[in-house]
């Protein structure tokens, strides 16, 4: 009877124990800690986004989301000095994608792969090759709207004005009024040498560039697109300024048109008004011929740090931030265009004057992919070209050195 009675005692603890540790683990949730990266004119919405993810995974685990400010087209610098203590997902354009793979610093999506490149129109489109390397995804589509366009003031021109850089210069002079580009940035001067047929791209290694805005043979030369660019700076009516100075002027009525891209339609929507317009870039005078202007387009993407301590649920928050539903919010309260197909479809986006001359620009763009020794001297370049080229250097010496430093091995 004492041995039973033992034995029965013995059962009876260990049966509590097992009851409490289940009663444990359905009590006790994992504990969820993330940070997320994104651009200082994201965080308001971010932040509902991370929010509203806490609250749909409430039963799954207790997640607490820190959300900070990252310069998106500065992420790769400050992001690769330590990997380690960086966020655990982040926003970034995808021309920085291969770069961040070269370091092994991008952890691939494999979580819902399948739904996230179906969403965003299949493996072959532009959305998601740019997120794409070796066939594996490495990060999330965000938005396809990485672009630039021309804004203007309907009060002053008509669609056919808007077809030539030189009769928008004209009709801005009449009106004592400017038309503003931002010549400061590879970005924005590539739209006149890539509209005349001179390449720009990044080589196979992912780091160094090719480029031959100094070729002296061809239909055109260098020297011709420099000095139609200086015929340009010098119109009274021409205005080089960054971002800043064109929403400056275009809120004190200065400007009345520029070529910027969507993150500005709120503030050109605002000030222009019932005449607020967008279209594609217009045609420039090169060698007594009207060219086409280029331009860059491209994607912004979500990663996931391959170095996190959740990998599974970063790439649940790199999903729920861009998905369908957030790509359309993105665009309501951002003006954002969405790489999702089906946001993509819907009405409001149709109807968006700066999306609508997004898609038409998109003819005459390519997706940019450019390493990082272009970004300086192509600054240099356009603040000399936008000067008016003031200490007088010769132009083809100036390409010829533009074109080493570019072409540079990187660093």
């Amino acid at each position: 009877m004492k041995i039973k009675g033992i034995m029965l005692i013995v059962f009876l603890m260990l049966c509590g124990i097992l009851w409490g540790c289940e009663a444990k683990q359905k009590n006790e949730k994992d504990k969820v800690s993330l940070v997320v990266w994104s651009s200082e004119g994201e965080q308001v919405l971010l932040k509902k986004m991370a929010d509203e993810f806490c609250e749909k995974y409430k039963e799954d685990a207790e997640i607490e989301i820190q959300v900070g400010v990252e310069n998106e087209d500065e992420f790769k610098y400050n992001y690769l000095k330590n990997v380690e203590k960086s966020a655990d997902v982040f926003s970034f354009p995808n021309d920085q994608l291969y770069e961040l793979i070269s370091h092994e610093s991008l952890l691939p999506i494999t979580l819902d792969a399948e739904h996230i490149i179906e969403g965003n129109g299949g493996e072959n489109s532009r959305a998601v090759q740019s997120a794409m390397y070796d066939g594996k995804l490495y990060a999330c589509p965000k938005t396809a709207s990485n672009g630039y366009f021309m804004f203007y003031n309907k009060k002053y021109f008509s669609k056919k004005d808007t077809e030539s850089f030189d009769r928008m210069l004209e009709v801005a002079a009449q009106y004592g009024k400017k038309v503003s580009m931002d010549w400061s940035s590879g970005w924005y001067i590539y739209s006149f040498f890539g509209g005349a047929g001179f390449e720009l791209k990044l080589n196979p290694d992912g780091a160094t560039n090719s480029c031959n805005w100094n070729e002296t043979a061809g239909k055109y030369k260098g020297t011709d697109v420099a000095e139609a660019m200086l015929r340009i700076a010098s119109n009274e009516a021409f205005y080089n300024t960054n971002d800043k100075g064109f929403q400056k002027g275009v809120k004190d009525g200065e400007i009345i048109a520029g070529v910027s891209g969507t993150w500005d339609v709120d503030c050109v929507s605002k000030a222009y008004g019932t005449d607020y317009a967008a279209t594609k870039l217009p045609t420039y005078t090169l060698c007594g011929e009207q060219v086409q202007m280029s331009s860059f387009s491209g994607y912004k993407l979500v990663g996931v740090n391959a170095t996190t301590k959740e990998p599974e649920w970063s790439q649940r928050l790199a999903e729920w931030i861009t998905n369908e539903e957030n790509q359309r919010r993105r665009f309501v309260e951002m003006g954002e265009g969405p790489s999702n197909t089906r946001a993509a479809q819907s009405e409001s986006v149709k109807n968006s004057p700066a999306i609508v001359a997004l898609s038409r620009q998109s003819k005459y763009s390519i997706v940019q992919n450019v390493g990082k020794n272009y970004w300086g001297p192509s600054t240099t370049l356009g603040t000399v070209l936008a000067s008016g080229n003031k200490d007088q250097l010769d132009l083809q010496k100036t390409l010829d050195e533009f074109v080493t430093e570019v072409e540079a091995p990187a660093e």
